[in-house]
């Protein structure tokens, strides 16, 4: 059913964005890779690489990733069998499948929910592991788990490790050097990768930290919760994030987390199985608190792990309120919470449909933009600079080159040297003025779409005459 409404509802007529495009053009054919900035890490590029390096179509990419991403979160799942019931299980992955944040995100080429399966794993297998000191399986799992974190997002397998190694140290029938040792294990196989080219192309572990921190503004302390709340609202990224808060219905199931997440951990309690509460509460705060403490802005998708946590406790609070053991309350418990499941759908539901259909018309104006560009002689090899350059260049078969900004890899005059060798188009902003080595190129102007109007290309000399 997940994979499904993702090939109903979000797989038809959605392009690349930004992001998408840059961990796509990595392993692409289509046109020459994007800049990797510090903060980004090469795991999911790694994931797409069999269907990007075959093909430039969207669809097909999009199809690949959304029956994977289904096969994800029953692998994710799964692992947790022997601790939980299975119908808490199912319901967990309805209640995490079913918000728009999961279905926008499970078909992109974007680190976040596969981060989040990876944490599903590694906390199931742990508990697994500490639980029954027979099951190998689950120590490997541990492992594997942390190791696909670290793969996606080096900070989130941080942020995932320091409650799990607490975890061993805090609870004594957990103490077991292996759990330890799978853990750290698993930590540094997936993060290797990201710190060698830390020292190959950032001048060490500690400079592309520092350049990481500057990219998102800043690590340090800054209250996001409101900028959280307010991004459910259907933003990608709320940055900054002084927008108003147009629809508060879209947060209730946010207000609503914490006592619902209570709730699963008193029937938990009850089975006499806490743990498989408590710890994920406890893991899905820890990896929350970089998203909601320490950056000034937000994006839905970086809380994911959290939600996939959460999930699990939230399901066993509602199989507590429907099995409620007195009769005579049963059916309207029941009925209290599928009311409360059709509200929560609906709600989720509309903000998706919104969502993909702005990100329909903005997938339209960008291959509006890259076909004109062409017709106006910009084709490979060629170099796009200036406004949405990334995606522009994507489409268009070009590399994509900024002088500012979290991308820039080029100065102006490497800009100018390069537009004597090979075509050059410089997106400018309507009323804005070119870079100067560009003043005297001739120009033109884009598809006078909603995003694009009055943006001028100012083209090199060495882009052919139409």
């Amino acid at each position: 059913m997940f994979t499904l409404a993702q090939l109903l509802l979000v797989v038809p007529g959605t392009g690349l964005g930004w992001d998408e495009t840059v961990y796509t053009s990595q392993v692409s054919e289509n046109a020459p890779a994007a800049f990797f900035s510090a903060p980004r890490a090469r795991g999911i590029s790694y994931l797409v690489a069999p269907v990007a390096a075959l093909t430039s179509s969207t669809v097909v990419l999009r199809i690949y990733l959304a029956l994977l991403s289904g096969a994800g979160l029953f692998a994710a799942l799964w692992v947790w069998r022997r601790l939980l019931p299975v119908r808490v299980l199912a319901t967990a992955g309805a209640l995490f499948g079913s918000l728009w944040i999961t279905l926008y995100y499970a078909p992109q080429v974007m680190p976040n929910l596969w981060s989040a399966y990876g944490t599903l794993l590694a906390v199931g297998c742990f508990l697994r592991a500490a639980r029954d000191r027979t099951d190998h399986r689950a120590l490997a799992g541990i492992a594997v788990g942390v190791a696909v974190v670290a793969l996606m997002r080096p900070p989130d397998a941080l942020w995932l490790a320091l409650p799990l190694a607490a975890a061993l140290l805090l609870v004594r029938r957990w103490r077991r050097a292996a759990l330890l040792v799978w853990l750290a294990g698993g930590l540094a196989l997936g993060a290797a990768e990201w710190v060698i080219e830390a020292y190959v192309r950032y001048g060490g572990l500690a400079a592309r930290l520092h350049r990481a921190s500057e990219i998102q503004g800043g690590m340090g302390w800054h209250w996001a919760v409101d900028d959280q709340m307010r991004s459910l609202d259907g933003y990608a990224l709320c940055r900054p994030c002084a927008v108003p808060w147009r629809s508060p219905v879209t947060a209730l199931w946010w207000f609503a987390l914490p006592l619902l997440a209570l709730g699963g951990t008193l029937a938990a309690a009850r089975a006499r199985r806490s743990a498989t509460a408590v710890l994920p509460i406890l893991t899905a705060a820890a990896m929350a608190v970089p998203y909601l403490f320490l950056i000034d802005y937000a994006a839905p998708r970086f809380l994911l792990p959290s939600y996939a946590l959460l999930a699990i406790p939230v399901a066993d609070c509602f199989w507590r309120g429907v099995a409620d053991p007195l009769r005579r309350l049963r059916q309207g418990n029941a009925l209290l919470v599928i009311l409360a499941l059709t509200g929560h759908l609906v709600v989720q539901y509309t903000v998706l449909t919104d969502k993909t259909a702005k990100t329909r018309a903005l997938s339209q104006e960008f291959s509006e933009v890259a076909t004109r560009l062409n017709q106006l002689g910009v084709r490979a090899p060629c170099i796009v600079s200036g406004d949405y350059a990334v995606q522009i260049a994507f489409s268009s078969g070009c590399s994509s080159r900024q002088t500012a900004g979290p991308d820039a890899s080029i100065t102006q005059a490497g800009v100018a040297a390069a537009a004597r060798r090979e075509p050059v188009a410089v997106i400018v902003l309507p009323g804005e003025r070119p870079p100067g080595y560009a003043r005297a190129w001739r120009s033109a102007p884009l598809p006078e779409s909603t995003r694009f109007r009055g943006h001028r290309a100012y083209l090199s000399s060495t882009v052919p005459a139409p």
